[in-house]
């Protein structure tokens, strides 16, 4: 991005003004031209142009797909963009001038189309937070510079776009132009801005499908009747751990004692052999702490009940649950599953694999709850189903002894045996799009793929969990 040369300044602080040097976002004015008519002049930050004019375009209903287009050029030098679209340029547009930096230009901040239904706990008051967590991260250029706003779009799985602009409305016409770019349907999203909420965002993020608007400042009077005609839950002064809700507070789901998944013991598996690794995975470190803490701790706040079925307690001294060895020692994670079975305390089990760091805490609810009468409650993914990451009912012990009995090892060899049913992927996208929860370590170039680009891997498939 380009930069203006840093500007002499005087910064007041404790009573005294001293010099120093601040340097300046570059504002920039973009000419838009469609079919030869002009149209408007955009006043934006210099980078990424096509996704700002595809974005505008599209919010403000010139276009209902990237398909509408069939030539766009951009010559940054002259500050023109030039567009040739399907059918007629739009005429006699009368531009409403919106509020904030950059003068913000509108033609339609109407509510057309049906509201979206409203959706109560649907989203989880953590998963918020730790959205403009990540959005703070990303906003390197508003950390510089101090005069840039940012914006992100995410869900359960975690920030899926970001960006930055002088104008807070340009942020959210430029994540509408690279969903589009790159096909991402946002309905249902979270969005997160640094700036105030006013009625056109709210009318942008309406038209997006948008469920949540959150701000670290407050929204305008008027934004707070469109929010709620749209079903958008509204949040302002979102700072540090607290916030303001203003429209729809019952799709927030709340951390409460009532969260803990009933009649459910939840089981790791750190009791294999790591042969590929080299060494005890259940010990890497992420993000500060080693994969079997970051799995406890999301288990401990699922489940009344955690144990780790390890054939080596001493390794975690610090984790305060109970460690249970394999009965069966020697037959891999379907003797994991079966110590866990026999050890629990409730009627059924959760399990999951100690290096899986991306578990996602409403798809394990789901995957307990939603389960009926079933023995096993299993996920189906592209590479097959996912027994490290599934629910077993007591019920499944008779099956399991005897396949290990006669030398069995292959977990998926007693389905046969009960009751089975597979979650779809259709039903486990709601709560993890990207499927991140089945990800696991299994070489030492996954772990440093992991580290190089935490936390938004893994972008594809590295494997499934082993001993399947």
């Amino acid at each position: 991005m380009s930069e203006q040369q840093p500007l002499v300044i005087h910064r007041y602080q404790s009573g005294k003004l001293q010099p120093a040097a601040r340097p300046l976002v570059a504002e920039y004015p973009l000419q838009l031209t469609i079919n030869g008519k002009p149209l408007a002049t955009l006043i934006a930050s210099p980078h990424q142009l096509n996704f700002l004019v595809v974005g505008f375009l599209y919010l403000q209903r010139i276009i209902d797909s990237i398909d509408d287009i069939r030539c766009l050029g951009v010559c940054q030098e002259q500050g023109a963009a030039r567009i040739e679209i399907c059918g007629e340029a739009p005429q006699g547009l009368r531009p409403t001038l919106t509020s904030g930096c950059g003068t913000g230009i509108s033609f339609d901040l109407s509510l057309q189309g049906k509201a979206r239904s409203v959706r109560p706990g649907f989203y989880a008051a953590e998963t918020v937070l730790q959205l403009m967590r990540q959005m703070a991260l990303r906003a390197e250029l508003y950390g510089r510079h101090g005069g840039l706003h940012s914006a992100a779009v995410g869900d359960v799985s975690g920030l899926l776009l970001h960006t930055e602009d002088l104008g807070r409305h340009n942020t959210l016409d430029r994540i509408a132009g690279e969903a589009l770019f790159k096909g991402i349907d946002l309905r249902d999203c979270m969005l997160t801005s640094s700036g105030r909420i006013s009625t056109e965002m709210v009318a942008k993020a309406a038209r997006l499908g948008i469920g949540l608007i959150a701000s670290r400042t407050s929204p305008t009077e008027a934004a707070v009747a469109p929010a709620r005609e749209a079903g958008i839950t509204l949040i302002g002064y979102l700072r540090g751990e607290r916030f303001e809700v203003y429209t729809h507070p019952a799709q927030l789901a709340l951390p409460t004692a009532s969260g803990i998944i009933p009649a459910t013991t939840g089981v790791i598996l750190a009791g294999g052999e790591s042969r590929r690794m080299g060494s005890d995975k259940s010990l890497l470190p992420l993000d500060g702490e080693r994969f079997i803490e970051r799995s406890y701790q999301l288990m401990a706040s699922l489940f009344d009940e955690v144990l780790i079925v390890t054939n080596s307690p001493d390794l975690y001294p610090d984790i305060p649950c109970r460690k249970v060895p394999d009965i069966y020692r020697g037959k891999g994670a379907l003797a994991g599953i079966h110590s866990g079975l026999y050890n629990a305390n409730q009627p059924q089990i959760f399990v999951v694999a100690c290096d899986m760091p991306f578990l996602q805490p409403e798809l394990i609810r789901h995957l307990c709850c939603e389960n009926g009468p079933s023995d096993v409650h299993i996920p189906q993914t592209c590479s097959g189903l996912e027994p490290l990451h599934s629910c077993y009912r007591k019920s499944c012990l008779p099956a399991i002894e005897s396949l290990l009995k006669n030398g069995g090892r292959r977990i998926k060899d007693f389905f046969p045996m009960v009751q089975v049913t597979e979650l779809l992927a259709e039903s486990w996208q709601k709560y993890d799009a990207e499927g991140f929860s089945f990800h696991n370590i299994n070489t030492p170039q996954d772990y440093f793929t992991l580290r190089e680009t935490n936390p938004t891997w893994p972008k594809e498939r590295q494997g499934s969990s082993t001993s399947k």
